[in-house]
């Protein structure tokens, strides 16, 4: 089994291009040390430490929709509820811990801890 380092995703509402298209299905891929810190430097965060979302998300966003590329302009027109998805997304696929449920057989009754993954497997990914 390959290591993944891209997630596929789907935007509650989606974003709408200049042109009235939709675009709700995208990739990102997992965060590196610099994607964390080098906006860090960017004055934009300096001034609001509220845009650092903002900046990373267009780092790691590799695909949304039909669009030739993701820049900071598509990020700050998403809608509220799509922001606060990508933010949850990129949490989750950039946590070390897998959050486990204790569960019990009802045939049998065995005790047992299942892990839980937010993210649906897909193939070639």
């Amino acid at each position: 089994m390959a290591f993944r380092t891209e997630y596929e995703f789907e935007l509650p509402r989606g974003y709408v291009d200049e042109d009235g298209n939709l675009h709700k299905r995208g990739v990102m891929r997992l965060a590196t040390a610099a994607d964390e810190i080098l906006p860090m430097r960017d004055q934009r965060v300096q001034a609001n430490p509220g845009y650092l979302s903002i900046i990373l998300l267009t780092r790691v966003i590799t695909k949304l929709g039909e669009l030739r590329a993701i820049d900071t302009r598509v990020v700050e027109k998403l809608f509220t509820a799509d922001l606060a998805f990508l933010q949850n997304f990129y949490r989750q696929i950039n946590e070390m811990e897998i959050p486990k449920v204790h569960a019990t057989c009802p045939k049998c009754e065995h005790e047992f801890d299942v892990e839980v993954s937010f993210i649906a497997e897909t193939d070639g990914a």
